[in-house]
């Protein structure tokens, strides 16, 4: 029993001293955050907007005879979109023309009168007058004879009809909409110190290209371009409104979409690290920074950007500071480790980074 008690504790022993051993001699992976240049991808929500959207209102009041198109149509300029009830206008008309032709003949006596000194040249002129406004009237009457046919003022897409055929329209009545969707306005929001980098970094006239992510997290298949800035900031939000100009010859955008923007920044001395050597703890982003001794302590830090892979730090590192890239789970803040460096380029160089 003595015997196999030892060999119980001598085994115990040796196991323990050998676990102490291993764990002494763990390795940790160590590197610098990298100082460079590189561009990142900034998301920014957006409103897309067709280049033309109006409104189509009856602009004389009647019945509406005929309804020519349905709803979300694709229409052509000039095509017949709605007929009101034409005939009290062309009865207008008609009156308008008869008292044309009654002041002619009028005109035409009264110049043969003027002309044999029977009349003076003031009834002449005011002869003249009467059918100068008789002319007026037929052509004020044709006008309101053709508003009754409303057609459309350029290619685009119908939307709801708000009147059905039958229906009594007012002057001034909403029918529906037309939207140019050939080409779309995208408008997103910049804040002032993005602005502010956006012309610091412009080098050329050239316009800035975008993309479009759709509201399926699917990128749009023609990028953009930015094309104006609006004049003023908003001082409620401190924004500014950008719009980029897309094109759309598969008609997949319609007016009132939204999406994001994604804008490429270019950063000058941005301070990057790998994603995998943070940890997140209440919402706040930590690393582990080797110090003195070998002595590491959890240190937070603020992150300005993100990339696939990486992040790119505001706050809290500098590019002599040593952090742990792997084994975060492994160790607590003010332990002692030994750690192998690995040169931060050839860390970078085995993950996604954009450059410019």
């Amino acid at each position: 029993m003595l015997m196999g008690l030892y060999a119980v504790v001598c085994h115990t022993g040796c196991t323990s001293s050998k676990g102490e051993e291993k764990e002494e001699t763990t390795k940790f992976l160590v590197t610098s955050p990298l100082k460079m240049d590189t561009v990142i991808t900034k998301e920014y929500v957006c409103q897309i907007r067709s280049i033309r959207n109006i409104e189509l209102r009856a602009q004389e009041k009647g019945y509406l005879e005929g309804v020519a198109v349905d709803e979300g149509q694709a229409v052509k300029a000039g095509q017949l979109l709605f007929k009101i009830m034409p005939r009290l206008y062309e009865a207008e008309l008609q009156k308008a023309e008869a008292e044309t032709k009654a002041a002619e003949i009028e005109m035409q006596n009264t110049k043969v009168l003027a002309d044999k000194n029977v009349v003076s040249a003031n009834e002449l002129a005011l002869a003249n007058a009467k059918l100068q406004k008789a002319k007026a009237e037929q052509s004020l009457a044709k006008v309101h004879l053709a508003f009754t046919d409303i057609r459309a003022p350029f290619d685009g897409i119908i939307d709801r009809l708000r009147l059905k055929q039958g229906s009594l329209v007012g002057d001034g009545d909403l029918l529906t909409t037309l939207s140019d969707n050939s080409h779309m306005w995208v408008y997103f929001n910049v804040s002032e110190p993005e602005y502010l980098d956006y012309k610091e970094n412009l080098k050329s006239k050239d316009p800035l290209k975008v993309n479009l992510l759709m509201a399926n997290k699917q990128v749009f298949a023609y990028p953009g371009v930015v094309e104006t800035i609006e004049g003023e900031f908003n001082n409620e939000t401190g924004n500014i409104a950008f719009r980029a100009n897309f094109p759309n010859p598969d008609k997949l955008l319609r007016h009132g979409e939204t999406g994001s923007i994604l804008m490429p920044v270019h950063m000058k001395g941005a301070l990057i690290i790998p994603q995998k050597a943070t940890m997140e703890v209440m919402d706040k982003k930590y690393v582990f920074v080797v110090g003195k001794d070998n002595v590491v302590t959890m240190k937070p830090v603020t992150i300005s950007a993100e990339m696939t892979d990486l992040y790119v730090i505001k706050d809290g590192l500098n590019e002599n500071d040593k952090i742990l890239l792997e084994g975060l789970r492994k160790v607590k803040d003010k332990d002692k480790i030994t750690f192998d460096f690995e040169d931060p380029k050839q860390v970078i160089a085995h993950l996604k980074l954009p450059t410019e």
